[in-house]
This record gives structure tokens, sequence and C-alpha cells, in this order.
């Protein structure tokens, strides 16, 4: 099973990347503002690049070269994914072993995103300078989840699981880790430790009891349109 058939709609879908701002006087910019990645709009199999450093979401967070968007089959594109907070469209990469957000106006207090793992766990580490250096503010490992659930049966990187973690520092940079397409995030929030389209996050401690334990499947997220293709040439 590959994020290529991953997730589909949560009751607490987030459409649109969210920016709310929260200013004050004396507050930093860093501090101003929760900011929610749904990637909606990045398109099927498409660089996220700097799609979040353009008008009108000039956010000045980029992508390394690696980060791809991906839509679900449902929506007529080739995810294997279900259940996502926010329809239709994820983040996942297809060589390395992870992608990079780099956050130029940085950002404190905490992390939070839903993420798809049914065949490899995976990593997300946070740095306070760019191109994940610096210091280590904050890592969580993320184990394997379950797969062909509710709300959508058809994607088997479904359900996506929301996690979040708080730090102390200002943040520029994360590393979302993991296996090339056997991992998928999204509605990545800055700034909070709750991700958007959730009322609630389980404790990085904690979220095994909503997890897979031992799953194993044959599929990647990306693999079922490989194999149509593939079936095609012969």
């Amino acid at each position: 099973m590959t994020i290529s058939t991953v997730m589909k709609n949560l009751s607490m879908a987030t459409i649109g990347a969210t920016f709310i701002a929260l200013s004050t006087l004396g507050v930093s910019k860093a501090e101003a503002a929760v900011i929610v990645l749904d990637f909606e709009g990045v398109g099927d199999i498409k660089p996220v690049g700097n799609f979040y450093d353009t008008a009108p979401q000039d956010f000045d967070i980029t992508f390394s070269s690696n980060a791809l968007g991906l839509v679900d089959s449902d929506a007529g594109g080739r995810g294997n994914f279900g259940g996502e907070p926010s329809p239709d469209t994820i983040l996942y990469f297809l060589d390395g072993s992870g992608v990079t957000l780099k956050a130029g106006n940085g950002f404190n207090t905490g992390l939070s995103f839903f993420y798809s793992a049914v065949n490899k766990p995976g990593f997300v580490n946070i740095y306070s300078g760019l191109n994940a250096n610096g210091n280590l503010l904050a890592s969580i490992n993320l184990p394997l989840t379950t797969f062909n659930g509710a709300p959508d049966p058809t994607g088997e990187f479904s359900p996506f699981v929301p996690i979040g973690i708080s730090f102390s520092g200002i943040a520029k940079s994360v590393d979302f880790g993991g296996t090339m397409n056997e991992i998928a995030f999204d509605n990545i929030t800055l700034g909070s430790v709750i991700p958007g389209g959730s009322k609630s996050v389980p404790e990085p401690g904690s979220i095994l009891g909503v997890l897979a334990v031992g799953v194993f499947s044959a599929n990647t997220l990306l693999k079922r349109k490989q194999q149509q293709k593939v079936t095609a040439k012969i």
C-alpha cells in the first residue's frame, strides 16, 4: 500500500490554507499567527515548492524539491488514500528519506498535522535553523497507522491520524521523514499543537492506542496506477 491512494474527507475538514491572525502589540511575527497548510491547489504529483511563498498564500514558507502534492483518486488524482482532513490533496515524496519545510519567518508554540503510514513508520524533526540545521527543538516518532478505514474504505492509506507537539524557541525548519511513497501528511499546522481540522489531538506518548500494530500491505500511495500502466503496456 502506498500513499498515492491514501485519505478522504474528515468531518472537520479545513478547506484552503488557513491564516489566522492573532496579532497583538509587542508580539513577534513568529508568535502572531497560526498557519494551516492543506495543499489544496498544488496539483497531482506536482512540486509544492514555493506554493506557500506566493500570493495569495505568501507565508514565506517553502518546501524541498522532492515535496509533492497528491490528489485523492476519488477526486480524479492518483492517490491511494482517503479520510484526509481537507479534500482532496496531501503531501508526500517519491525520493529521499523525507521532505523539508522552511519557514523564513519562523514559528513557535507547537507543530501539528495529520498523517498516514500503513507500512513503514515515520518521524518529524523540528529545527531552529533553516535547512534542518541549528538546534533540534523537538522530535516525533510516527508509528504505523490503520488502513482501509472510515470514512473512505476505498483508499488504503486511510484514515489520517492527528498528532502534535509543543516546543520552546523559534523554529525555522521541519523535516517530515519516512519511506518514500509510504507516508503522507496533511493540514500541517504551524503555531499550534492541534492541527487544523481537528478539535483535539492525542499526545505523542498515547497515540499508540489509535494506531495499528503489525499492519502489512503490498500497496503504496502510487502503486495502483503504476500497475495499471504496466498492464496496459503488455
